[in-house]
């Protein structure tokens, strides 16, 4: 008797086991074999583009003269002051983004869509564009600027508070889509059930919604932090730029920049170290194992 060929044995082996499957890692099959140059020489490019300007930042900074730069007055001043705005705003936005989120996660009302794409807005829109809209709505004569002026005596461009309200303008949106995409994947039977029990819209809210999304919360207030310490053209525009009340780290980066580019590449070195940071603390959301 003669034996079978390859092909039918292959053939044969494939009905009686089923097709042999692709090696698999962390639920994504992986591609045999080589990469296509035209593949490949993209990609390399691509991560060399990404990567040699942070590179180069760490080449070419003074090192030892980085102590004395970093313990300057001017610096702590910057850093005292993005931290507290950037905290300030993110809790702003922590305030008001949340309920936001759950409104538009939860609630089917006329012009949902047009609202989301509303809030979503300042992620794509120009800061300096957006520090002009904030002064023209929140200015001293600006549509609502000149009635807290008027009743208030309350004063918003040009000051720390101005500061936090532009950061919280653009740290916003991204605390809103996060936590709203948590919301679309937690069951909502969970809440009507604890409303079929007798509690009401808010109690199921705070005691069983708000425990589901507590990781999607923490994630949107990391990003939104994160994008509030970094904030430039609105805050610029709208608060200025006065050292120890409106000068944010971005804002004593550019300035250093033209005075002494040393202070501007330690200044950077630390804002680099914070979004290292917060990438570590994002890890398992976006640094997830292939």
């Amino acid at each position: 008797m003669t034996a079978p060929s390859p092909d039918k044995a292959g053939a044969a082996d494939t009905l009686t086991r089923g097709p042999r499957r692709r090696r698999v890692r962390g639920g994504v099959p992986l591609v045999r074999g080589g990469v296509p140059l035209p593949l490949l020489l993209p990609s390399l490019i691509g991560l060399a583009f990404l990567l040699v300007p942070l590179v180069a930042l760490l080449i070419r900074a003074p090192w030892s003269s980085l102590p004395d730069l970093l313990t300057s007055t001017e610096v702590w001043q910057a850093l005292q002051l993005s931290l507290v705005c950037a905290t300030a705003a993110t809790a702003v936005s922590l305030v008001l983004g949340v309920p936001l989120a759950w409104l538009l996660a939860r609630v089917e009302f006329p012009g949902r869509g047009l609202v989301r794409a509303l809030v979503t807005l300042p992620l794509v829109l120009p800061p300096v564009v957006g520090g002009v809209a904030l002064l023209m709505a929140l200015g001293r004569n600006g549509v609502v600027g000149r009635w807290l002026d008027a009743w208030f005596g309350i004063t918003l461009p040009f000051t720390t508070t101005g500061v936090i309200v532009a950061e919280a303008f653009v740290a916003m949106p991204f605390l809103v889509i996060s936590v709203e995409g948590t919301l679309r994947a937690a069951d909502p039977r969970y809440e009507e059930a604890a409303t079929t029990l007798g509690a009401s819209r808010f109690t199921a809210f705070r005691r069983v919604t708000l425990p589901l999304i507590a990781p999607g919360i923490a994630a949107g207030a990391v990003l939104a932090w994160a994008r509030a310490l970094g904030e430039f053209g609105a805050t610029i525009t709208f608060a200025g730029n006065f050292p120890g009340r409106t000068q944010t780290m971005p804002l004593a980066v550019y300035l250093a920049l033209q005075n002494d580019p040393e202070a501007a590449i330690a200044l950077s070195l630390v804002l680099l170290a914070v979004s290292i940071a917060v990438l570590a603390g994002l890890r398992d959301r976006w640094m997830a194992p292939a």
